[in-house]
């Protein structure tokens, strides 16, 4: 389930369906089969699939039985920002800050998790009756693999790495402190008085990504965490929108359960 799934429409029109990337069922040829590039969100409806943010966005907000208006944002410095922060945030994080921590990460929780997604995926690489996905398989074997190598240490010259999401910290950095402060309202949403495409399409699931990221597991600790990985305190006008966003029923269903 998304924010805007359940800011549009009323509970139960939408059968969610998870999929654990943790454990690497994004990597079954079902899966695959509905979404060539095993990335999340999808959307399969009308017979069609969307296999991507932008397009699941826009197919909720244009298809809901309560109508969000477009709201698409005018600075093209965010949408420029966000492209160019190309490192996953999952990883960035771990090594920003601190190069030298593989052994470390070796033992952590989450290079274990990695390790269970890489083992699900070579269960699928090796089974004959995948054959019809072996280059999507060995394309993902090489980079999962290349990652890997970072956590456990084999690797033993990462810097490139190392720099690279250096670039990324700084890059979601800037995002958070200069470009996101300047497009969001002093009250309510970038939409108006309710969330509108721009919301959901930009800030919120991105913001709370960033949040859980960085440590945070509710609301209540989301931009301490934030403050604690990024050294600064939020912007007030980021506060004013994460809180805005917090207190509605459809931003508490979505991460009843923690953030994500």
């Amino acid at each position: 389930m998304c924010t805007q799934s359940a800011e549009l429409y009323p509970a139960n029109a939408i059968t969610t369906k998870t999929v654990n990337l943790v454990n690497g069922e994004n990597f079954d040829p079902s899966f695959i089969g509905i979404n060539p590039s095993a990335t999340l969100p999808t959307l399969t409806a009308d017979g069609k699939s969307y296999r991507n943010t932008t397009d699941v966005i826009l197919y909720l907000v244009a298809n809901a039985p309560t109508r969000s208006p477009p709201q698409p944002l005018t600075k093209p410095s965010l949408n420029r920002s966000m492209k160019t922060n190309t490192i996953p945030t999952l990883h960035c994080f771990s090594f920003a800050m601190t190069p030298n921590v593989s052994p470390k990460l070796a033992r952590c929780p989450r290079p274990l998790s990695r390790i269970i997604g890489q083992a699900t995926l070579v269960k699928h690489s090796q089974d004959s009756a995948n054959s019809r996905y072996a280059a999507f398989y060995a394309e993902k074997l090489a980079g999962n693999g290349a990652l890997l190598d970072i956590y456990t240490g084999t690797n033993k010259n990462p810097s490139a790495f190392y720099a690279q999401s250096q670039e990324h910290f700084s890059n979601l950095k800037y995002y958070l402190y200069t470009i996101l402060p300047s497009v969001l309202p002093a009250d309510g949403f970038i939409a108006g008085t309710t969330p509108g495409e721009a919301d959901f399409h930009h800030v919120a699931a991105w913001l709370t990504r960033i949040s859980a990221t960085s440590g945070a597991t509710s609301a209540a600790d989301a931009l301490v965490a934030l403050e604690k990985i990024f050294r600064e305190p939020v912007p007030e006008v980021v506060r004013n929108y994460a809180r805005v966003w917090i207190v509605r029923d459809s931003w508490k269903r979505v991460y009843a359960a923690g953030l994500h």
